[in-house]
């Protein structure tokens, strides 16, 4: 029988001290010339209800690599933790997994579709360049229209999309809000580069967040941030693919009409991104737990970060101090899923029954852009 014992009992976390919330204080500017900031209190909480994911039906193991790349499973296994991937095939798109997941997370907090008020689809691979999400909310049948839009910042975007909900909630007035994180990077991988191809699965993860007076708050801190500068280490450019240009006695008007475009592959540096991420993430995961007033790695339950490499997941709490029991990670059965990761993990979590109302979970994501953020909330 499994142990009933909640993970903060087991850990000595105070129950008390979780579920304290300080109202959010927000500062409101009007733009108009020698207008004064005022401050404005906003006593509406949120907290995450329910959670779905969905993944490709097509398995892929490291042994279906080494039929046609130079690698094993061995190799694999050992320097990332992943031993297999989910990817699209066949008739599979990646705006029906993140509808199925988002159904699933609708169903798990029982609210109905004609009640969501905001859908955010976090993907930088999604089926159209001009975003699916409200292709998703046509098909989720949310009858008032909400709005709906996409946020692209890679594997941190579901991060970025749970921030924004709170923002649309405790400064809107929304009451239901869809993340959704789904990712397809197999598009953009070189299947012949064994640095980059055994990394990657798709998938789609779903989170509902919903309006709670501010006393049940449970999104406790945020602390999000980009450099620019580390653009280069991890990238998929624009680039106008070599096609005849009609000949024209105007010489001036040889660039027109635009060749034909697409994106490059996706181009990594392994060792810089490794280097990265377990310098910043630790440090974010940290600056978070302080404005949530839960500094130090005792007072939350579960580490739950982006599923990109085993040894980035394991360096990670190493420098936090956190036990690999209570470190969640799904990375060897489905690889680096980008935006899907983090829900995807958490649905699996909760619906085995790890992670159980109350719990509060350290959570953050890293990645292209460079890009990262960390947030601090409770499950239910």
């Amino acid at each position: 029988m499994a142990n009933t014992m909640a993970p903060a009992q087991i850990f000595g976390i105070s129950r008390m001290r979780q579920h304290q919330a300080a109202p959010t204080l927000i500062m409101c500017s009007n733009t108009a010339k020698g207008a004064e900031e005022f401050p404005r209190l906003v006593n509406t909480g949120c907290k995450l209800v329910g959670c779905g994911s969905a993944v490709p039906s097509l398995r892929v193991t490291n042994n279906d690599l080494a039929k046609f790349i130079d690698t094993n499973d061995e190799w694999i296994s050992t320097r990332t933790g992943i031993r297999t991937r989910r990817v699209l095939s066949g008739k599979e798109n990646l705006t029906d997994l993140a509808i199925e997941a988002a159904q699933k997370a609708l169903e798990m907090a029982e609210v109905d579709p004609k009640d969501v008020d905001l859908i955010l689809m976090c993907s930088s691979s999604g089926d159209d360049r001009f975003g699916s999400a409200p292709v998703i909310q046509k098909a989720l049948g949310c009858k008032n229209n909400p709005l709906a839009f996409d946020i692209t910042a890679a594997c941190s975007g579901f991060l970025l999309g749970l921030f924004s909900a709170s923002c649309y909630i405790k400064a809107g007035g929304f009451k239901n809000v869809l993340v959704v994180g789904a990712d397809a990077v197999s598009r953009f991988v070189d299947w012949t580069d064994r640095g980059s191809c055994i990394l990657f699965g798709d998938a789609a993860g779903a989170v509902l967040v919903q309006a709670c007076d501010i006393g049940e708050d449970g999104l406790f801190g945020f602390d999000l941030h980009s450099d620019g500068d580390g653009k280069k280490h991890l990238i998929s450019t624009f680039k106008e693919n070599e096609t005849d240009v009609p000949s024209s006695e105007n010489r001036s008007m040889t660039s027109f009409p635009p060749k034909c475009s697409s994106y490059s592959y996706l181009q990594m540096n392994g060792k810089e991104i490794f280097k990265f991420a377990v310098r910043v993430v630790p440090q974010s995961i940290e600056a978070a737990l302080e404005k949530a007033g839960l500094a130090g790695s005792n007072n939350f339950d579960w580490l739950l970060l982006h599923q990109a490499n085993q040894r980035i997941i394991d360096g990670v709490a190493t420098r936090l101090e956190v036990p690999s029991e209570r470190v969640i990670s799904n990375v060897a059965n489905y690889g680096n899923t980008s935006a899907a990761s983090i829900p995807l993990a958490l649905d699996e979590a909760v619906r085995g029954g790890k992670v159980q109302p109350g719990h509060v979970i350290a959570a953050a994501g890293f990645g292209a852009g460079l890009t990262w953020a960390s947030a601090i909330f409770r499950w239910g």
